[in-house]
């Protein structure tokens, strides 16, 4: 792959992360699908590249990728634990009766 090609695919992959951000933020189950699309399409462009193929960019790039994954992975799970929390309140089930449950499954 190019450096061109690479550093594209890279600013690409922030813009996505960026608008899932978005997404994650407004809950647009649509636009959460196709940021899920597009991040799975640019992973396999990226999928041979090997870190000592980095430039001094790209590896910026990449970091700045990595850490907006990780906030979007966060807010991920923040989301997924506020609605296990409001399930779980309605059916009456506590953390650790629910998780007991799933040990069982």
């Amino acid at each position: 792959m190019m450096a061109s090609d690479l550093t594209g695919n890279l600013r690409q992959m922030i813009a996505v992360l960026e608008r899932e951000r978005q997404a994650l933020a407004s809950l647009d189950a649509d636009e959460l699908t196709c940021s899920a699309r597009e991040k799975a399409g640019l992973c396999d462009l990226l999928a041979d590249v090997r870190p000592d193929a980095l430039d001094n960019e790209a590896r910026g790039l990449a970091e700045t990728a990595r850490q907006l994954n990780e906030v979007n992975r966060r807010v991920r799970n923040l989301l997924a634990a506020n609605v296990a929390a409001r399930i779980d309140a309605l059916s009456g089930v506590t953390g650790q009766l629910h998780q007991a449950s799933f040990a069982h499954a």
